[in-house]
């Protein structure tokens, strides 16, 4: 297991320097990975073994099972009457006129995993373009646990010289990080109705149908992906040339092992889609709250400079833009409290005036 999974551990490192929060980091961490562990794990045969077998008399196993792989089974749907007469639902004689169902998905699976990974990844690696390492600059190993109290002076009195020659200029670097939380919450709806048309049109309501199917008779439950999706059992038909040239239609019955992965990694994925969109959308919901109050604005400032006197705190908010307070808000996550207390303090001497201003 170890073997397989060992590629995306380098994706479980933190970094060193925080430039976003929670939520961001449920998109591009949490979601990738769990999307490039599901695309690895329905290519390892060692843990579901052949992806197809087919049974058929008259022609090789692996020829058929390569056949069928290759062209797509496919099933007959049937009536609940017939569900209940057979025993695998969408196999049974097939009749002029009936519909057939083809299934192609489970070829595509582990590459649309990968896809969709790409698409969580890119708002971040969008902000992390635009974001330069501005804020690891601005660290100044002030996170570091210990650190020279004189060295720790000097950086900080560095960090006051580059707000106070640089106030009001980071509106921009605040909204283009609003622009990639927007652009997280649109991911993540477009991926729901994305899987959806991949699945043709099952997988929007497929986790109430889940929910409801749990409520049933154990004798009566149908899995709904299992039925319509990714059936464990399905039809295939191979056509040959007999000895006197005529075309011979042999009908073969394929198992599909991949198949009782697939299902369950779409049911864990429609609910981490679901609670990601609602996350996503409440952090929306905080970010406009954020932009339209600054009295909340200042209470989150308040609440990251606990150690700072409040009307320290008040006279620096006063003397901040959106950008200002998003990258003092930022720089709390980043570096010690105490030196945070004193980042603080020295930027309310330098706005008011109590202390010689000095060159950037």
């Amino acid at each position: 297991m170890f073997d397989v999974f060992g590629s995306v551990k380098g994706l479980l490192k933190l970094d060193s320097v925080n430039i976003d929060n929670n939520i961001f980091r449920l998109h591009y961490k949490a979601t990738v990975i769990i999307l490039i562990s599901f695309s690895l794990l329905v290519t390892s045969r060692q843990y579901i073994g052949d992806p197809i077998d087919c049974i058929v008399e008259g022609i090789p196993s692996n020829v058929m099972d390569t056949y069928c792989w290759i062209t797509s089974t496919f099933t007959i749907p049937t009536s609940k009457i017939q569900e209940t007469d057979n025993f695998h639902p969408g196999v049974r004689p097939q009749y002029e006129g009936d519909q057939v169902k083809y299934h192609q998905y489970y070829q595509w699976v582990c590459f649309v995993l990968f896809f969709q990974a790409l698409l969580f990844y890119f708002p971040y690696h969008l902000w992390k373009s635009w974001e330069t390492g501005k804020m690891k600059m601005l660290v100044l190993d002030l996170n570091c646990p210990i650190i020279a109290e004189e060295t720790k002076k000097e950086r900080i009195k560095l960090l006051v010289n580059y707000f106070a020659s640089n106030l009001h200029n980071h509106n921009f670097y605040a909204f283009r990080f609003f622009v990639c939380e927007i652009l997280n919450f649109i991911n993540v709806i477009g991926q729901i109705y994305f899987v959806d048309f991949f699945l043709g049109g099952e997988f929007v309501t497929y986790g109430r149908d889940v929910i409801s199917m749990t409520e049933m008779e154990p004798e009566d439950r149908i899995d709904p992906m299992s039925k319509v999706v990714f059936p464990k059992v399905t039809k295939c038909t191979f056509r040959k040339f007999g000895p006197s040239g005529t075309i011979e239609r042999i009908d073969g019955l394929c198992i599909l092992p991949l198949n009782v992965v697939n299902e369950k990694i779409y049911v864990f994925l429609w609910f981490w889609f679901i609670l990601l969109a609602v996350l996503s959308s409440l952090a929306l919901i905080y970010r406009l709250a954020v932009l339209s109050g600054s009295r909340t604005r200042m209470f989150l400032l308040r609440a990251q400079a606990q150690l700072a006197p409040c009307n320290e705190v008040e006279s620096v908010f006063r003397k901040c833009q959106i950008g200002d307070w998003f990258i003092l808000v930022l720089l709390s996550k980043n570096i010690d409290p105490l030196a945070y207390k004193e980042l603080i303090c020295d930027l309310a001497c330098r706005f008011e005036g109590r202390e010689e201003i000095q060159p950037a």
